[in-house]
């Protein structure tokens, strides 16, 4: 595993959990791609409640509005990977979806202590 500290990039991506590609969710197809593109990690938050584009208000507190949440998809690394691994996402958030970019400091990377 290679070490990640210091100045990098966290990409942030948006989507909705019913959002998908070639019958996938959206935020896997994300997360898959970012694996093969061998980024340090990418981590898929599922939100309680939210609105977007559509200004529609998605929350758990009500049934038939909690079917489609807010994602988000974390991916941190360093610049140069996390702009070269953007394209990948034009063709992914073409129906939609927000795609935020922000410098950040790494203070820690890597595996936690053994288990057992």
């Amino acid at each position: 595993m290679s070490r990640l500290t210091g100045r990098a990039v966290r990409l942030t991506v948006l989507v909705g959990e019913r959002d998908s590609r070639h019958h996938r969710p959206v935020y896997t197809e994300i997360v898959h791609r970012a694996h093969a593109a061998g980024l340090a990690g990418a981590s898929v938050f599922r939100g309680v409640e939210g609105f977007g584009a559509s200004s529609l208000v998605h929350t758990t507190r009500l049934l038939s509005l909690g079917e489609d949440l807010p994602v988000a998809v974390v991916i941190v690394d360093t610049e140069e990977r996390v702009r070269a691994f953007l394209p990948e996402l034009e063709e992914l958030t073409a129906q939609g979806g927000l795609v935020l970019l922000d410098a950040c400091e790494v203070v820690r990377y890597g595996p936690g202590e053994p288990r057992g």
